[in-house]
């Protein structure tokens, strides 16, 4: 399975993405991530959840091939619904999600990670949303939840990257650490979150999310319209093909 869930002993459940070679997800990938995250949710016995990934990045947003070689816009709104889904799955999660963050994390990755109540690192990560290089808006409600309003917006519109050992200094990545050692960190968090009563913790969750200063499932979704103009108006299309194209020549 792409993606899998396994509730450990002690109340931490981690869900691992595996989708080689550079975790870009399917329409049915972003739905799977949000089944997972659904269903520890449900879960009593679920303490808290790291959200982690196998292979060389976190995540690299949708995939864009599935997208250029389905015929309509099928794709197109199944990755939105996808993407939206499984966001809304992080936050909404009853439970503390943990994001554990290895080597890239782009477009929606950043939506997963910018929803997450905890971030930790591998010191070679870094975090870019290249949604205007592929015609496409969203992530930015995700970004402006790691850096300051500013930083986000040089971001966006440059389709920069910020290392992760840089958002340290914001307070939204709790730590950046070796590779080899990034599960341990995010285990070690998620131990001591474990170990408190967790109909304590998950009133807390909610409570968080009560006084959210921005809704963040509409606010991400107020973003996906100006998706579907660019789309409409054939801006996104010519985009995806020249980054499809420029793909294959790299292989």
């Amino acid at each position: 399975m792409p993606t899998t869930s396994e509730l450990r002993a002690d109340g931490i459940r981690v869900i691992t993405m595996n989708h080689p070679p550079v975790n870009a997800l399917t329409v049915q990938g972003w739905f799977d991530v949000a089944a997972a995250l659904d269903e520890a949710s449900r879960d009593q016995a679920t303490h808290v959840v790291v959200l982690r990934a196998e292979g060389r990045g976190f995540n690299a947003g949708v995939d864009i091939k599935e997208m250029q070689n389905t015929t309509g816009f099928d794709a197109l709104i199944g990755a939105n619904k996808g993407c939206y889904a499984a966001f809304k799955a992080v936050y909404e999660c009853s439970v503390p999600v943990i994001a554990a963050v290895n080597g890239f994390c782009l477009g929606g990755g950043v939506g997963l990670v910018g929803n997450a109540d905890c971030v930790v690192a591998s010191d070679d990560a870094y975090f870019g949303v290249p949604e205007v290089n592929q015609g496409a808006l969203g992530a930015a409600t995700h970004m402006a939840r790691l850096v300051p309003q500013h930083m986000m917006r040089t971001l966006y519109f440059t389709a920069r990257t910020i290392p992760a050992k840089d958002l340290v200094q914001f307070g939204s990545v709790l730590e950046t650490v070796p590779r080899d050692r990034l599960d341990d960190a995010a285990m070690t968090v998620a131990g001591e979150i474990a170990a408190k009563d967790t109909r304590v913790v998950r009133a807390a969750k909610e409570a968080l999310n009560g006084i959210d200063p921005t809704d963040v499932n509409k606010s991400y979704r107020f973003e996906q319209g100006f998706t579907f103009e660019l789309n409409l108006a054939g801006v996104s299309d010519e985009l995806r093909d020249e980054f499809a194209g420029t793909e294959k020549a790299k292989k």
